[in-house]
């Protein structure tokens, strides 16, 4: 196991997104086990929660669904006394599948067009994270 560490250290050095799979393997998960999950956070104001919501459906979720790799979608949202907040959860099979759909920075928040008439900012950023159980 010490080899793999180093391995996983070195890797994590000089591609620090390519950790993710590498890691899973090294520790001998099951490939089912390994997986990223990428979250997305954007706000719009309260009036456009609906809107917002039906585009999110009608727009970005087939536009995920359509990426191979994609293991699923949770799209949520909730509303507070300034505005509406959408939270996506990805959840991927790999790095390069986060890359068929983000880019080539898998950090890097994707929009769509349509986002400049509904969201109050964009983020410049997505959070990605190693999912190292499930139960």
């Amino acid at each position: 196991m010490g080899k793999a560490v180093e391995s996983i250290k070195n890797l994590q050095r000089q591609h620090p997104y390519e950790l993710f799979a590498h890691a899973g393997l090294a520790l001998n998960l099951p490939k089912e086990d390994i997986m990223i999950m990428r979250l997305w956070h954007g706000r719009t104001a309260k009036g456009n929660f609906e809107a917002y919501t039906q585009f999110m459906r009608e727009r970005a979720a087939p536009d995920y669904a359509s990426v191979e790799g994609n293991l699923g979608c949770y799209f949520s949202r909730r509303l507070d006394d300034e505005a509406a907040h959408f939270l996506l959860v990805t959840l991927w099979e790999s790095i390069d599948a986060v890359r068929a759909f983000a880019g080539p920075d898998p950090e890097v928040a994707k929009y769509y067009p349509e986002d400049d008439d509904f969201l109050l900012e964009k983020e410049l950023t997505s959070q990605l994270y190693e999912v190292f159980h499930k139960a």
